[in-house]
């Protein structure tokens, strides 16, 4: 499993001043999500930028650069535990995308071909990784392609990987355009992951400032009112402008 951390502000500014007292917290999860980090954000030509690297993200000196040089008001960080069965490499790490969209997972499908029927073949073989998140990416482009709004391509892949998977331990999922974040949450209660780390553990929240809202999953305290949850099953879209989710 992984954790996620995105945020959007009024006003660009580098990731780490965006991020503030969330960053430090969030970044020593990677004691226990140490197969890699990545980040997006929307850069100065309005295109979405993508890094990442394997090593651990709290160790790397390429990413505290990265989070104190990159200027911007839309940003997505995404820490790796690697699931068992899948290879720690460059390929298998989240964000998968392009300057269109950006997209980090949290979660587990199962099987991984499972997602496949979802995916058009020659999007299919742009596939770089053996991930079930970078599958879970390609259907929801597929349906961004064919004309369906972010939100929308989001909610329906979903519901179509329930009816094909044979186990869905979680669909939580970031992922930034350049006109927005877009944000799902939803996860089996029932699942092994849930019966060891408790029933909070795939709780997406957010917490909205004057100037900037930023989305986390737990794992640091994330005390009431200040942060809220955001409803399962739903998308969730933040953007610049209107700092408040639209639930979708």
């Amino acid at each position: 499993m992984c954790r996620l951390l995105g945020v959007v502000a009024r006003k660009s500014a580098p990731i780490a001043e965006l991020l503030a007292e969330d960053l430090d917290p969030f970044l020593q999860l990677a004691c226990e999500h140490k197969d890699g980090w990545g980040i997006a954000f929307r850069d100065e030509l309005g295109a979405v930028s993508i890094v990442k690297g394997t090593d651990r993200a709290d160790d790397s000196d390429l990413l505290r650069g990265l989070l104190k040089s990159c200027v911007t008001d839309m940003a997505v960080l995404h820490i790796r535990m690697a699931s068992p069965h899948l290879a720690v490499s460059m390929d298998n790490t989240h964000p998968f995308g392009d300057a269109r969209a950006a997209f980090a997972h949290n979660g587990e499908i199962r099987p991984v071909t499972s997602l496949d029927a979802l995916i058009s073949p020659g999007l299919l073989a742009t596939a770089v990784g053996t991930t079930d998140s970078e599958r879970y990416f390609l259907a929801i482009r597929e349906q961004m392609d064919q004309g369906s709004p972010p939100e929308q391509a989001i909610t329906r892949t979903a519901q179509s990987i329930r009816e094909r998977a044979e186990m869905v331990v979680s669909l939580n999922c970031m992922m930034l355009t350049p006109d927005g974040l877009f944000t799902y949450a939803e996860h089996d209660p029932h699942s092994e992951v849930i019966g060891r780390r408790g029933p909070g553990y795939f709780g997406l929240s957010y917490r909205q400032e004057e100037h900037k809202t930023v989305v986390a999953s737990e794992g640091w305290p994330q005390p009431r009112p200040q942060w809220r949850g955001l409803p399962a099953s739903h998308a969730a879209r933040f953007t610049t402008a209107d700092l408040q989710p639209r639930i979708h």
